[in-house]
């Protein structure tokens, strides 16, 4: 069926026209890596809840400062978490709505009967 119309009607070429580019792709890829790691996922989860300070974090997760701060540095890295100066410290919140998202899509996929 090279060449041809699958099912659907969309030829290879069709298809190939209609995905993302090898960047938009190579992107998506590293942003489901930053997702790869449950202690960021567990950040995220926590960020879902609330805003946080990393001392509330390492406190929640039951972690130090400085590899919450750790990762927190790769969570905003990939615009997934914000962090606000307050004072002397940073209050950390998710990044925006997506995130959130991401996160809700991703806890039904896991929870689905199949």
């Amino acid at each position: 069926m090279a060449g041809g119309t699958g099912k659907g009607g969309y030829t290879a070429a069709d298809i190939r026209a209609a995905l993302p580019t090898d960047e938009e792709i190579y992107n998506l890829a590293e942003l489901f890596k930053v997702f790869g790691d449950s202690t960021r996922t567990k950040i995220l989860s926590c960020l879902q809840i609330r805003s946080l300070y990393v001392s509330e974090l390492a406190e929640t997760l039951n972690m130090s400062m400085s590899a919450v701060s750790h990762q927190l540095r790769v969570l905003r890295g990939a615009k997934l978490v914000k962090g606000e100066k307050e004072g002397k410290e940073v209050k950390y919140s998710l990044d925006d709505d997506h995130v959130t998202k991401m996160l809700e899509y991703g806890l039904t996929h896991v929870n689905e009967d199949r």
